[in-house]
């Protein structure tokens, strides 16, 4: 049985998820917005390290993402901020497809991550995540255009905000665009801890 198609990112108190500059990113609202997840266990865990960190529900959520996590899809724009950030060992540990024009070869990194790349389209790249996910789930992780292009094309199943007690002021809003008369949205429950409120909600065509 196939699982399901979701996205999970953390999201500020106005409603944006990233800086509108790449060139921000790991910058001071960004490292804000990210604050609850840096000191968890299975953060450190993931990235190699070293031993400690904090447990609790906030760490009981990273770590059920990972693992229902069979396949992952994203844009180009992530990708090429990601590929000059991440470690070797990148955090993803399975596939990732990665929509763009560009032509290239898969590129397979340690630890059993490999990025493919997908030139027809996000139902193309979608397909080809689910074949690689198997009864897993296929995370759309990012960024906030390719998020939204899924959402719009109703090919999501439920998503979870991470909002985190930070104002922006300004860069990539997570619903900037959105069809809302495409889409419905009924919540499905609430986590929250003293860094974060976690907000779960399943999507279906309206």
């Amino acid at each position: 049985m196939a699982g399901k198609v979701f996205f999970s990112v953390s999201m500020s108190l106005d409603g944006f998820i990233a800086p509108e500059s790449v060139g921000e990113l790991m910058g001071k609202q960004w490292m804000e917005l990210q604050r609850w997840i840096f000191p968890l266990r299975f953060f450190r865990e993931n990235l190699k390290l070293g031993g400690g960190g904090e447990e609790g529900r906030d760490n009981d959520i990273a770590r059920e993402t990972f693992e229902r996590t069979g396949a992952s899809v994203m844009g180009k724009r992530m990708f090429d901020a990601g590929e000059r950030m991440w470690p070797d060992d990148a955090p993803f540990h399975t596939p990732v497809f990665v929509v763009t024009h560009e032509k290239r070869d898969p590129w397979e990194r340690p630890g059993g991550t490999t990025f493919y790349f997908v030139n027809d389209g996000i139902e193309s790249a979608l397909d080809q995540a689910r074949g690689a996910a198997g009864d897993r789930d296929v995370r759309i992780a990012g960024g906030g255009e390719t998020i939204l292009e899924y959402v719009n094309a109703v090919l999501v199943d439920e998503f979870t905000i991470a909002l985190s007690p930070v104002l922006f002021g300004s860069g990539i809003r997570l619903f900037e665009g959105v069809d809302a008369s495409r889409v419905a949205l009924k919540q499905v429950h609430v986590d929250s801890s003293p860094r974060v409120t976690h907000l779960t909600y399943a999507v279906r065509e309206r």
